[in-house]
């Protein structure tokens, strides 16, 4: 029985362990590197601690009870004629509905906190990148800058990014862990996503809904750098990439996964917008020319 008894526990404890080691370690959220992902993680701490409430007395009573009231059992009093108590009755409700109330609340200040559309406030301007997802790969465009990368995905740090997101195929999921949320991309629509990274390193970025044989590899690299760094990236790709035109978007709208990173010096006007009429029906997508730009993007 003993053997039993501490075989179960082995179990529960490595399926605990397995569960967490999901979300945190090197790419979970519980190690986070942005506000958004701190306040996730924070929020996620507190259910915890509030379910421990109810959790912990259970746990705890629950062998007590079974202990005590055991068959062959001398230390408990039979009391045939007992119906209820009232203190029974308040822990029962009470706590129950303490714990339900608070986390609703909870949950409501942290829903309106932490939508996704909701710009965050900062010192820096904010970064525009347009985002559409493919099969199985990932095409991040700045607009502003008049760049572009598929799979790698670079951001200045302690700087506000605002993403617009679509999918030029089926319904995908974008999301960075430890800079928090997760947001669909759907053919024909545009959601959006606001971020800020607080500290410089390499993250890792991935689609979570599965959308085919190449899914497991979707994956992608989001770099977080200093300013000065950012602008050199910018002005490299400009220099040293070929521009995304029509013959090599039709390339990456094939199904495929890539080997490497590719990155376009430029990229032409409205590009986003043209792929989300497309996928509408209300256009065909064509693109016209893709120029490179002088224009400074910061």
């Amino acid at each position: 029985m003993k053997a039993r008894i501490s075989l179960a526990k082995y179990c529960l404890l490595t399926a605990l362990l397995l569960l967490l080691s999901a979300c945190s370690g090197e790419h979970g959220f519980l190690s986070p590197a942005g506000p958004i992902a701190q306040a996730q993680r924070n929020h996620f701490l507190s259910i915890i601690a509030w379910m421990m409430v109810v959790i912990v007395p259970l746990f705890v009573a629950v062998p007590i009870v079974l202990w005590k009231y055991r068959l062959g059992g001398s230390s408990s009093t039979y009391r045939p004629n007992w119906a209820s108590s009232w203190i029974f009755e308040v822990l029962i409700w009470g706590i129950p509905l303490i714990v339900v109330s608070a986390l609703s609340w909870n949950l409501w200040m942290q829903s309106h906190a932490l939508d996704p559309y909701r710009p965050i406030k900062s010192d820096n301007p904010t970064l525009n990148v347009q985002v559409v997802s493919l099969d199985w790969k990932w095409l991040f465009i700045y607009p502003d800058q008049r760049v572009a990368a598929v799979n790698e995905l670079v951001l200045p740090v302690d700087r506000p990014v605002r993403f617009r997101l679509t999918s030029e195929t089926v319904m995908q999921s974008f999301m960075i862990p430890r800079l928090g949320s997760q947001i669909y991309t759907m053919p024909g629509m545009v959601t959006e996503l606001n971020l800020l990274a607080d500290r410089t390193g390499t993250f890792r970025g991935q689609n979570t809904q599965y959308n085919g044989e190449g899914f497991p590899k979707q994956k992608f690299d989001a770099k977080v750098m200093d300013a000065q760094d950012f602008d050199d990236w910018i002005a490299q790709t400009r220099r040293s990439s070929p521009p995304l035109d029509m013959s090599a978007y039709e390339q990456l709208a094939k199904r495929s996964v890539l080997p490497s990173p590719l990155l376009f010096g430029a990229v032409p006007d409205r590009l986003f917008e043209r792929v989300v009429s497309s996928t509408k029906g209300e256009t065909e997508l064509t693109l016209g020319s893709a120029a490179p730009t002088s224009t400074q993007g910061e």
